[in-house]
């Protein structure tokens, strides 16, 4: 399903017309101090993130990087759990430190097959992928060049809560390089924190979503606030199907196996 599309004087706009409600679970405090730690050493530390986007023009702060990558790490944690916690073997979240031009393989692998987990915030509604990264055939450009994996078989998203950027924005941490990590670990510490997992899709439902170009422009507006830095295709939570669906089929395939 596509986005309500709006035409105006100061640009274009797109909204959500099928989203699905956020349904917090509780994460536990050790998963919450093993990811902060690792993501501010990605950010503050030795690791390496790129300052941009695939195909976008903001050059971002090592205080974005913290959140895009404390979001993004937490989203594979608590899935991992999740998968665990169903008797689902799943090789665990990749916490390796690396340097420029370095970086894991796939998220989580599930009986052979390659998972790719997407973050969000609780509020949002959208599986995005930047245009640039994939082929008209679901592939992953920047691993058909490094050999990696380049084609995953499911796309999950994962959301948080609260939403760390605003969080970050509400301290005046966002577009800094320097943050002591006495003062995330105060920020961080004191909330609350759950995930939901809003739903999951296949790589023939991404093919189909580049097929019927199912796009977010850059420099568009999403939901009238939000300005797209990137190109990016979309999957609206609505449309993706229950995590539950996927457990049984890692379920039905480990019985037959056995």
């Amino acid at each position: 399903m596509k986005l309500t599309y709006e035409k105006k004087t100061d640009g274009d706009y797109y909204f959500v017309n099928n989203p699905k409600l956020f349904n917090g679970i509780s994460i536990d405090k050790t998963d919450i101090e093993k990811v902060l730690n690792f993501a501010y050493s990605m950010c503050f530390g030795e690791g390496h993130h790129r300052s941009t986007r695939t195909g976008g023009q903001n050059s971002r702060k090592n205080g974005e990087k913290f959140c895009n990558t404390f979001q993004g790490k937490l989203a594979e944690l608590v899935l991992y759990n999740h998968f665990k916690a169903n008797s689902i073997e799943c090789n665990e979240p990749d916490f390796g430190i690396y340097k420029e031009g370095i970086w894991d393989d796939s998220d989580l692998e599930i009986q052979n097959k390659k998972l790719n987990i997407k973050s969000a915030a609780s509020q949002s509604n959208l599986l995005l992928l930047e245009t640039k990264d994939w082929t008209s055939e679901g592939k992953y450009i920047p691993n058909l060049i490094n050999g990696a994996t380049n084609t995953y078989d499911y796309f999950i998203l994962v959301r948080i809560n609260p939403d760390v950027k605003k969080l970050f924005r509400s301290k005046s941490l966002m577009y800094t390089n320097q943050i002591p990590k006495t003062v995330i670990e105060e920020l961080i510490f004191s909330l609350f924190w759950t995930y939901d997992i809003a739903g999951y899709c296949s790589n023939e439902d991404l093919k189909m979503a580049i097929a019927n170009k199912n796009i977010l422009p850059q420099n568009s507006f999403l939901n009238k606030y939000t300005k797209m830095d990137a190109e990016n295709y979309y999957i609206q939570s609505g449309n993706m199907r229950s995590i539950e669906n996927l457990i049984s089929k890692f379920i039905n395939y480990s019985q037959t196996q056995n």
